[in-house]
């Protein structure tokens, strides 16, 4: 489904409330597995590892937002600034979960409080059929192998769409423009590595790649 959809979600978008210094007292904080079990609406906070730098997908979700992951999972966190957070960076996160930046995909959004407390142990990317790609990896980070099944599409100004089989089913790999990453050599039949953050865009499933380094030509 092309990116186009994405222009009606921004209606639905509720515009951020500033974000604080992380100043006063700490409120509990919970796993992101428990967060994500939670009603929308609901306001938690949560710590981890920055899994997408600050920006990454801007293309895309149109904001400048950025992903976490602990051990027990991932989300990916909306805010209207870039906040400069890059790989590896240790953040907690208050805000309110929400599906609103790309429908289907949970969130956290009207972010309160933001605070980096130095550098988390390196996410490991959880290898996973290509069929399996679901609501059960969503906001974590993975990693694909499998046939390249159709051309590359250009969905631009949004990014490219790369379908992707290792015979469990398809699946895709959407490519942000904001990324920089060039999918020229990319062609059907070749089989691909991709690496990235587990996401959804309405009832598909899709493997975002952060990096050009996230695509590996296997043959």
């Amino acid at each position: 489904m092309l990116r186009i959809l994405t222009l009606i979600a921004l209606i639905l978008i509720v515009v951020p409330a500033p974000i604080s210094s992380g100043a006063g007292a700490d409120p509990k904080t919970i796993s992101i597995a428990e967060a994500r079990s939670l009603p929308l609406g609901t306001i938690v906070t949560i710590d981890g590892v920055v899994t997408v730098p600050s920006g990454a997908f801007s293309s895309s979700t149109f904001d400048q937002g950025f992903a976490i992951q602990d051990r027990t999972g991932g989300i990916y966190v909306s805010v209207p600034d870039n906040l400069g957070f890059s790989l590896r960076q240790q953040v907690r996160v208050t805000g309110t979960l929400a599906d609103t930046v790309l429908p289907g995909l949970l969130v956290l959004v009207d972010v309160t409080d933001v605070k980096v407390h130095g550098s988390g142990p390196k996410v490991r990317p959880l290898p996973v059929a290509t069929g399996d790609v679901g609501e059960d990896t969503e906001g974590q980070l993975v990693t694909i192998t499998g046939t390249i099944t159709q051309p590359v599409i250009n969905d631009l100004p949004f990014g490219f769409i790369v379908f992707i089989n290792d015979g469990s089913g398809e699946v895709h790999s959407f490519v942000a423009a904001s990324t920089g990453i060039d999918v020229s050599g990319l062609s059907p039949g070749q089989t691909i590595e991709v690496t990235g953050f587990s996401g959804q865009f309405a009832d598909d499933f899709e493997v975002d790649p952060r990096t050009q380094a996230d695509i590996r030509i296997v043959n």
